[in-house]
């Protein structure tokens, strides 16, 4: 039932911009946190940015400054504003919400920032 639908990956140059949306159903939207992930080939997965329910973010700081977390509660849905991309934030972008023991994830969408 719970499921998470990423969009708005794509290319574009060092320095540019693009806003990832994740939109989630099957559990009640604003009472969880939610998480952006990214994972580059051969790399781990990695935390970027996190919101909670009531609306308070953290980012991992090589982000910090340039991407924007935020939430409307109204559409069920959480976006991920990065600006001033840079080619190591090249990656699949994966949200994630966290509903008891169980972890789920979206399919994730690419973002390749390359000249």
């Amino acid at each position: 039932q719970v499921q998470l639908v990423e969009s708005g990956g794509g290319l574009t140059q060092p320095g540019g911009s693009l806003r990832l949306s994740c939109a989630a159903s099957g559990f009640i939207f604003g009472i969880y946190g939610i998480r952006w992930y990214r994972q580059a080939p051969g790399k781990q997965r990695e935390l970027v940015a996190h919101i909670t329910g009531g609306g308070n973010t953290n980012y991992v700081d090589s982000v910090k400054g340039r991407f924007t977390i935020s939430r409307d509660n109204a559409k069920d849905t959480v976006y991920l504003q990065m600006n001033s991309l840079k080619p190591e934030d090249t990656a699949v972008y994966y949200c994630n919400v966290a509903i008891y023991s169980e972890d789920y994830w979206g399919q994730g969408t690419q973002v390749t920032v390359s000249s």
